[in-house]
């Protein structure tokens, strides 16, 4: 089941279309990746998940019907650009975003007092948010996000500002929060987290959807013909044993090593068993993959062959 659709929602402000006839689908219980460059238009279309804003057409269904104001309460979203009051102390700025999510004050204390000793954060319970770090205010601004359990979160580049350590302890509270039944959407461009995190992803660029699906298939399919291999010899009769096979290729010699490294993109119709046999005749092959690209790749290829 999906628990989100946007259904051909196009927005224009003035001299500038933010979204033109994006649609997407996000299943229950999964972690979306949202992605796109600086200005794609992925802002507009979280705003108007969180129904801030509205399409111009278009339409967006939570649950299986028309996504209205009451279902807000059932959305969490953690904003890029973070806002605090700072001459609140930590603990009562915490309660007062719990009570405007609908919990009472002892069982939101309870819930505030777990996730701060989670967070490492109890003894900033009575400072000012204008001492903390934006490290421990971004904590801050998680818990309070995720506090009252809704059904969707989204999360606006999380791990921004953090160190190895927080991110590493953020990302599997995302993991433990899907674990339990939330679906999260996770727009960001560390394209690393994506491989870790993302189940499925869309591609924004220039206000249209570009690419979307799950991401293992996504990079199996951007994959087909890239090989990895290892090998002792002469790359260049390699070169000449697969001849116009190839289309594209890197080498790399292992310092005080017979062995070179290499990355090969071959014609489409070129099998692994051709390609073994004429490799074993040419040189002495160590290692024999598919060379599966990075997200971080897939972004920039898909994104440059949009803009040609």
């Amino acid at each position: 089941m999906d628990i989100l659709k946007v259904n051909n929602v196009s927005k224009r402000y003035t001299n500038h279309v933010a979204l033109d006839d994006v649609s997407l689908s996000v299943p229950e219980g999964s972690i979306y990746g949202l992605l796109g460059p600086n200005g794609a238009g992925k802002t507009t279309l979280i705003r108007i998940i969180n129904h801030i804003t509205a399409p111009d057409s278009g339409s967006v269904e939570f649950l299986s019907h028309p996504l209205t104001a009451d279902d807000v309460v059932n959305i969490g979203y953690l904003p890029e650009e973070r806002g605090l009051y700072k001459k609140m102390r930590v603990g009562d700025q915490a309660l007062f975003f719990a009570r405007l999510k609908g919990l009472k004050t002892k069982e939101a204390t309870a819930e505030l007092r777990k996730w701060f000793d989670r967070f490492g954060i109890s003894d900033w319970w009575n400072r000012k948010v204008e001492e903390l770090s934006k490290g421990m205010a971004q904590k801050v601004q998680f818990i309070v996000t995720v506090l009252h359990r809704p059904k969707l979160l989204i999360f606006d580049e999380p791990f921004s500002g953090f160190d190895p350590i927080n991110a590493d302890l953020l990302k599997n509270e995302i993991l433990r929060l899907r674990d339990e039944g939330a679906t999260v959407i996770f727009s960001t461009h560390n394209m690393d987290s994506v491989e870790t995190l993302c189940d499925n992803i869309t591609l924004i660029n220039r206000s249209h959807n570009i690419l979307s699906g799950n991401v293992t298939e996504i990079r199996q399919r951007m994959g087909r013909g890239r090989y990895r291999l290892s090998f002792e010899g002469d790359p260049q009769a390699l070169l000449a044993a697969l001849g116009d096979r190839v289309v594209d290729h890197t080498f790399e010699k292992e310092v005080n090593s017979p062995v070179t490294n290499a990355r090969l993109l071959l014609q489409p119709d070129v099998t692994i068993r051709e390609t073994i046999s004429l490799a074993n005749g040419s040189v002495d092959l160590v290692s024999f993959d598919r060379a599966m690209p990075s997200m971080n790749e897939i972004f920039i290829h898909t994104v440059k062959n949009n803009e040609q």
